[in-house]
């Protein structure tokens, strides 16, 4: 085999229709654009919001919300959430990421809430802790690490 005797697969090649070429073509004088006007031209048409005119819906809405750039974001876990570790356990973010506990850490870190009931001592670090989650976890015989 050759690559001289190679060929496309039959009727996968297509011949590039050739407009304005005549009028004997079918496609001269207009190619196959009608008559004038807005269509005939390049870029002619309305975009795929135009509503006749009409004011457009989406500037009928109004606009609403605001996402500030400086608000402090934290991932959050109660420590309910922290009974699923032995006794001893050194509890950081990627061990929480680990167990699937948390997904995706939000940009100021990890904050321990303090919701539930805790039993087991465990050492947390975390960038933020509650009033409540400090003492939940001391309360055991844990102790906390501020990152």
């Amino acid at each position: 085999m050759d690559i001289q005797s190679l060929s496309p697969a039959p009727n996968s090649k297509k011949s590039v229709k050739r407009v304005g070429r005549g009028r004997g073509s079918g496609l001269g004088k207009t190619s196959g654009r009608g008559e004038n006007g807005q269509k005939k031209r390049s870029g002619g048409g309305k975009g795929p919001l135009f509503e006749g005119g009409q004011m457009p819906l989406i500037r009928r809405l109004p606009k609403r919300g605001f996402v500030s750039p400086f608000k402090s974001r934290y991932t959050e876990v109660n420590v309910e959430q922290l009974e699923v570790f032995d006794a001893g356990t050194v509890v950081t973010a990627e061990l929480l990421q680990q167990k699937s506990i948390i997904g995706k850490l939000q940009k100021d870190g990890l904050k321990i809430l303090g919701n539930g009931k805790l039993t087991k001592a465990l050492t947390v670090k975390a960038n933020k802790f509650t009033q409540s989650a400090v003492k939940k976890i001391q309360k055991v015989g844990g102790t906390i690490e501020e990152a």
